[in-house]
């Protein structure tokens, strides 16, 4: 009877370390990239050693093949991590990898569109209602409303035009608009940026579109007098999709705004939670904090 309570014990305590270990096990993240006509192989690094810095991801980086050359062997395996991030904009990725991503993120996978990845496959419809908005290439009100906020909600704007601009290199502050997302919970209600790519005029499906903070892009400096969606996200089938339109070159990723926001959204796309407790050197609405 002891050796049978011994081994109980025993067995119990192996699941219970087992069960420790997964929990303490690195979520896993691919960085997708290879074309874009943003300058990915100064980005990439970079977006790899905040998530590695967070502590929370180990991170793998599957580069397509250059612009022009043969893409079809470029099959990355997706199904292999909690969260894929997109600094792609480029050719059309082939036909079965394109219908990998969509069954990884309608299976539950996580996606996140970095800064000019919401350029990307302007004709592929499936991709533009998996990202919400886009920009670029094309995009047009064929592709779906501009979503902007107005008196304390999304309001979808159908006028005709082109999809995706910005004025020159400016500083701005974020809005929070969803201060009960996992993502944006515990940030101040309005945080400040260093000069960066506006982004506006973003236009698509925008299907289950949460928007979470805003930025207001002024006339006199290139934008549309709009409160401009900056950080939101979709639901996608079971999936999450996470989209962060800060973060042109390097220099923008060392802003504490796009560091704590990328990595606090990429957690939520891979989970559905926010682990992160918000940093002491988080800016407040009137001076952006850089780290070197």
């Amino acid at each position: 009877m002891l050796n049978r309570r011994l081994f109980i014990v025993l067995a119990a305590s192996h699941v219970l370390a087992v069960a420790a270990l997964a929990a303490d096990a690195p979520l896993k993240a691919l960085i997708v990239d290879g074309q874009n006509a943003h300058d990915w192989q100064a980005t990439t690094p970079v977006l790899k050693e905040i998530l590695e810095d967070s502590g929370l991801f180990t991170v793998d980086v599957a580069t397509s093949p250059p612009r022009g050359e043969d893409m079809s062997g470029f099959k990355p395996d997706f199904a292999k991590y909690d969260v894929v991030v997109s600094n792609y904009q480029g050719a059309e990725w082939p036909e079965d990898t394109k219908q990998a991503i969509l069954d990884y993120v309608r299976g539950g996978g996580g996606l996140v569109i970095y800064h000019f990845a919401c350029a990307a496959f302007p004709n592929w419809p499936e991709w533009n209602e998996m990202i919400g908005l886009g920009g670029w290439g094309g995009r047009n009100e064929k592709h779906g409303p501009y979503a902007r906020w107005k008196d304390g909600k999304v309001v979808l704007d159908h006028s005709p035009g082109r999809g995706g601009g910005h004025g020159p290199m400016q500083e701005f502050a974020l809005d929070v608009r969803d201060p009960d997302h996992p993502i944006t919970k515990g940030l101040p209600p309005r945080f400040a940026h260093v000069e960066d790519e506006l982004y506006g005029w973003l236009r698509g499906p925008a299907k289950n579109l949460t928007v979470l903070a805003t930025a207001f892009a002024p006339k006199e400096k290139g934008g549309a007098d709009e409160h401009e969606p900056i950080l939101f996200t979709v639901r996608y089938g079971k999936g999450r999709v996470f989209q962060n339109a800060l973060g042109h070159l390097p220099e923008q990723l060392k802003s504490v705004a796009f560091i704590v926001t990328f990595q606090r959204g990429c957690e939520w796309a891979a989970t559905g939670k926010v682990t992160q407790e918000v940093p002491d050197d988080f800016p407040g609405p009137d001076k952006p904090v850089v780290r070197d």
